[in-house]
């Protein structure tokens, strides 16, 4: 759903719990399936959904995440239970909903919920701070960049979101090659990532950004976010038992 914002230099339906003696393949789907979710994750922070998209998402099978923890259950069934009642209307409240929270049109208590990690993690809530400088050296290091022409700084969640999808799938392109000293690279890179830059400031985020949200849909999808954060460190942990061993 939606452009990639992120380059490298170098979709699937389901999430896939890694299984016990895990052929390559096997270990290649699950990767893939991470790097598409995270790609969808990326699309919803990233700009107002347009009519296609909402559409996409009504019609799209989650079943097989049905499962994979109670917040994120939670998350996919608001989500699904707003778009049922979808009409003419939608598109723009979701539109409303989307700027007011996430491009920072709304406030509550002075502050607002725009997703950067430097806003949640500065003690002043400004952007371009220490955060920042993190995920761009991050970025830096594993040779990926923004893609030109968006300004927006490098710790915008969108963005962290499609780079844990490059890593992903270049863990798979390694494994495809029998590199698995670089699949293990990029896998523990991804936890790394995922830890210090993505879940260590989400919970305030979306604390914040749960007050001025007003639709079921992106509440659902605050939820699905933490859920599916949880999931992930799980995954990445046993997909690198899996490759080590």
């Amino acid at each position: 759903m939606g452009g990639k914002a992120v380059g490298s230099r170098a979709g699937s339906k389901g999430a896939k719990a890694v299984p016990s003696a895990a052929t390559c393949a096997d270990l290649r789907a699950v990767l893939e399936a991470r790097a598409s979710f995270y790609e969808t994750l990326a699309s919803l922070y990233f700009k107002p959904l347009t009519q296609e998209q909402i559409d996409a998402m009504a019609a799209a099978d989650f079943s097989a995440y049905a499962d994979v923890n109670d917040v994120f259950a939670e998350g996919l069934n608001d989500m699904a239970r707003y778009l049922r009642h979808r009409n003419s209307g939608t598109r723009q409240e979701l539109a409303v909903d989307f700027t007011g929270a996430f491009a920072g049109t709304s406030a509550y208590e002075g502050k607002t919920a725009v997703p950067y990690k430097s806003v949640f993690t500065s003690d002043k809530g400004l952007m371009y701070q220490e955060g920042y400088q993190e995920v761009f050296a991050a970025f830096k290091h594993e040779a990926v960049k923004r893609r030109a022409g968006l300004d927006w700084p490098d710790d915008h969640l969108s963005f962290m979101c499609q780079f844990m999808a490059i890593l992903s799938r270049r863990a798979s392109r390694a494994l495809e090659q029998g590199d698995v000293s670089g699949a293990v690279h990029d896998l523990e890179a991804s936890r790394e990532f995922l830890e210090r830059h993505m879940a260590s400031w989400f919970t305030d985020f979306a604390s914040l950004a749960s007050r001025l949200l007003s639709t079921r849909f992106y509440r659902g999808v605050l939820k699905v976010t933490e859920g599916f954060f949880k999931l992930d460190g799980e995954t990445v942990a046993d997909l690198l038992d899996e490759v080590r061993g």
